[in-house]
């Protein structure tokens, strides 16, 4: 008996000091404890999704929520617009009206906007102060999500010139402020790449995009595609290839800066009524002017489609295009709201603007639950054509 209660004491003791223990350590992570708490949240492993834009990209992050939020179905994302203000001196400041500690944030900027006076400079300036203020606040990741990304067309220095890789320096101020990704709409070289650390750069493909809006076509013998130049070539040639129709491609030439001629088109346009350009870039719209016109000087075609991943709203450009429209059987300009569309862009009769603001919710939703984002092609409208081209294009990009 004397030895039971002994015992007894003991345990109790044992028992006080484990409780103790416990106490102590309470609020106090163990790898276990850490496990099953990650097993029992249902918050995603990045952290709270939070979306936000410097004032340049508000346009652009609004129809992406909405986008996000369709297609989960519910309200999710809070959403923190125009991050960024201007002192008195124009000096570029930031300010963040609520906590951001821990959050996965999206921080969405048109780069490019023709329908506000910033220059590109002053919203790349913009860009960087916001996440830098981010990251200084607590935010677990910074995801830029540029559709123009401007700078990618300084990626070499022009032949014979002491000119600089801006494209390069711009990628390495993205870094350096806090940006752990950027995902980007059709760059204008793939050397952005590799500009950038490891997976750094995600750069949505433009493949599946023209192949839904030209699907009309697929098969027609009188169709071509055409390249305007070399660094346009393997678009064409993948999209030629999904929607079995023939293609082409021009030589260049630029016998003074800003100006372009076409020397020659290779390939065969006879028989061709209808012919479809794949660009990257409308700028001031010199090359397409140059090949419409001796396109259509030098074959019977019907008419002439454009499509283009972004439109920068060049005066010149809009010069160009109304010219080729009136007198070179240009029936339709197709872009996309990378870049903010001017009203009088808007107003041609035959300009169509596409959003792609699925397309970056889609980007979007991927990151933020780690999945890849290869499955953002895996649907094609011409029976996963478009996809095994761009599994092609990018192995060998």
């Amino acid at each position: 008996m004397v030895q039971s209660r002994a015992r007894t004491c003991v345990s109790r003791g044992c028992r006080r000091e484990l409780d103790a223990d416990s106490n102590s350590r309470r609020g106090f992570y163990t790898a276990d404890a850490y496990a099953r708490e990650r097993a029992a949240s249902a918050a995603p492993p990045r952290g709270e999704l939070l979306f936000a834009s410097c004032r340049s990209g508000e346009r652009l992050a609004e129809g992406v929520l909405s986008a996000y939020r369709r297609l989960a179905g519910s309200e999710v994302g809070e959403y923190l617009p125009a991050l960024d203000f201007s002192f008195q001196d124009k000096e570029t400041c930031a300010r963040l009206d609520r906590d951001v500690h821990g959050a996965d944030v999206y921080l969405f900027q048109s780069l490019h906007n023709p329908t506000r006076e910033d220059p590109v400079d002053q919203n790349t300036m913009a860009l960087l102060v916001a996440a830098h203020t981010l990251r200084e606040w607590g935010a677990r990741h910074v995801t830029a999500v540029l559709p123009y990304l401007a700078y990618a067309r300084q990626d070499k220095p022009t032949r014979f010139q002491r000119e600089p890789t801006t494209a390069r320096l711009v990628a390495d101020l993205l870094m350096t402020s806090g940006i752990e990704r950027v995902v980007t709409w059709h760059p204008h070289s793939a050397l952005a790449r590799g500009f950038f650390r490891r997976d750094s750069l995600v750069a949505l493909d433009p493949l599946g995009f023209f192949l839904e809006r030209y699907r009309e076509f697929d098969g027609h013998d009188d169709v071509v595609v055409v390249a305007p130049d070399a660094g346009a070539a393997a678009l064409a040639s993948y999209f030629a290839g999904a929607l079995k129709v023939r293609h082409a491609m021009a030589l260049k030439r630029r016998p003074v800066p800003g100006e372009a001629q076409i020397t020659e088109v290779l390939g065969d346009l006879r028989g061709a009524r209808t012919v479809i350009i794949l660009d990257d870039i409308i700028a001031s719209g010199g090359t397409l002017h140059a090949l419409v016109r001796h396109i259509s000087e030098r074959w019977d075609v019907a008419e002439v489609l454009v499509g283009a991943s972004h439109n920068l709203c060049l005066e010149a450009g809009y010069e160009r295009l109304n010219d080729l429209h009136r007198n070179y059987r240009l029936r339709e300009v197709l872009v996309t709201d990378s870049v903010p569309q001017t009203d009088e862009f808007r107003a041609l009769p035959f300009l169509r603007e596409e959003s792609i603001a699925e397309r970056l919710a889609r980007a979007v939703n991927a990151a933020h639950y780690e999945q890849p984002l290869a499955g953002l092609f895996s649907s094609d409208p011409l029976q996963g054509r478009g996809e095994q081209m761009q599994t092609r294009q990018a192995a060998s990009a």
